[in-house]
């Protein structure tokens, strides 16, 4: 039954997702990013989170950067890669694979992210951006790669290139782009002692999507578990394989 001189709502009504902040003008960004978009929409997307554009069926009412930085991901490790391999003509495999994963892995994102002042740009529910979901590495790691979608899609992988040149070359020569992380020094003690390789296993993950904890197990044969907690999964891996190369090391 309505009331009168009230508005009846649907029943399927959604109410308006709130911008928690005030945002900087995306026109700014693309003038940090130093390219002219012919789509303004894809630098829309990219900085929009989900939790923003969900509507009735938890289907999006608009892109949102999912998909894109699935793309940015790919693009990314292949300039990434072709750098290392013409820079350090000398380097074996396993030396690039290290330089390679210091470069792309969540952390150097979020870091390069936060550096540019990507957070201000970023457009999710208000009660996500409450809790800090703008500064959240993972969030930051994923517009990231968005962006650099966005700026292949519509320039090309010259001007993508351009950007992750002026963000990521200065990082190369940095001391410790080549230190051996802890799941390769452990792959490699086991390989050079004859043993098994380890197995990695998440037994515990909780935490809300924008703010996930992990908890990974890794095994090797003949030795007792050890157990690493992370924001990641993959840092939740080199701390359980760091806590084991210490056991065995240390036999």
């Amino acid at each position: 039954m309505e009331i009168p001189g009230r508005y009846s709502m649907e029943p399927d009504f959604q109410p308006l997702k709130l911008m928690a902040g005030p945002m900087k003008n995306l026109g700014d960004l693309a003038a940090l990013l130093n390219h002219d978009f012919s789509d303004p929409d894809l630098l829309k997307a990219a900085v929009t989170h989900s939790s923003l554009v969900k509507g009735k069926g938890n289907k999006p009412s608009r892109p949102d950067y999912d998909r894109l930085e699935f793309l940015g991901d790919r693009v990314l490790g292949l300039v990434i890669s072709e750098e290392l391999f013409r820079r350090f003509p000398n380097a074996e495999s396993g030396q690039l694979s290290r330089r390679y994963n210091a470069q792309v892995r969540r952390e150097t994102l979020a870091e390069i992210g936060l550096e540019m002042g990507l957070q201000d740009y970023i457009q999710m529910a208000g009660d996500l951006a409450a809790s800090g979901g703008r500064e959240n590495p993972a969030i930051l790691e994923d517009v990231m790669e968005a962006i650099i979608a966005a700026l292949y899609l519509d320039g090309g992988m010259r001007v993508a290139r351009s950007f992750i040149k002026l963000k990521w070359w200065p990082r190369f020569d940095r001391k410790d782009a080549s230190k051996k992380d802890a799941k390769s020094a452990l792959q490699e003690w086991l390989a050079k002692n004859g043993r098994v390789l380890p197995v990695y296993a998440v037994v515990e993950e909780t935490g809300p999507d924008h703010d996930r904890k992990f908890k990974v197990m890794v095994t090797v044969e003949g030795f007792s578990s050890t157990t690493g907690s992370g924001s990641s999964k993959r840092s939740a891996e080199q701390k359980a394989a760091a806590k084991m190369l210490k056991e065995l090391q240390g036999e």
